[in-house]
């Protein structure tokens, strides 16, 4: 098995119109024993800036205090709010600058720039980002959200289709997905709030 299943983990972002979901499952594993069904895998950076960790859970735990060590010295030093947009290249870089000897996780930025712009994006292990307008998928059950997603993603979606489409494609892939699963959270994020949805998954 590889070490970025080990822990197993799925998250999932959706671009909408001025908003932004993103979901995580909550099983945490070693291989297929299940240790936990709380592991939050999506943590929050700002108000309107999230960021979803997959892989190996102890690297995630790393790069997430990382993350937040160098968000804060930018703030303090620019003295205005990060954007997920100089997230994404700051976690990149982060990524990049540890090559040959790379952190085990993936990780997802999304939220909306000052102009409630919606952005999401992922990268891999050395920090190649993508930016699609649409979706992004890491973890273990990436290959059976991608598809689900492209049925689901409709271009302008409002909060509340966007949390339906986002809340069933991560349903349909923890259905699909051994190494993920045990219920879901779902972040909806708007220009004036950030709804938290927990929903029930199988349970085995």
């Amino acid at each position: 098995m590889s070490i970025m299943s080990y822990t197993g983990g799925t998250v999932v972002a959706m671009a909408g119109d001025e908003c932004v979901c993103i979901a995580s499952d909550l099983r945490i594993g070693e291989q297929m024993t299940t240790i936990a069904t709380d592991q939050k895998k999506v943590h929050k950076v700002t108000d309107k800036v999230y960021v979803g960790l997959a892989g190996f859970q102890s690297d995630a735990r790393t790069v997430l205090e990382k993350i937040m060590f160098r968000k804060n010295l930018y703030e303090l030093r620019e003295n205005r709010r990060i954007k997920p947009q100089v997230l994404s290249e700051m976690i990149s870089n982060l990524a990049y600058q540890h090559r040959f000897g790379s952190y085990f996780t993936e990780p997802l930025v999304a939220g909306l720039d000052d102009t409630n712009k919606p952005y999401i994006c992922c990268m891999d292990t050395i920090g190649c980002v993508s930016a699609p307008r649409d979706f992004v998928a890491v973890g273990t059950g990436q290959e059976y959200l991608l598809g689900v997603c492209e049925n689901f993603w409709r271009e302008n979606m409002k909060p509340d289709e966007l949390f339906e489409a986002t809340a069933q494609s991560i349903l349909s892939c923890l259905e699909r997905d051994a190494a993920s699963g045990w219920g879901a959270v779902v972040y909806t994020i708007t220009k004036d709030k950030v709804n938290i949805s927990t929903i029930k998954a199988r349970m085995d």
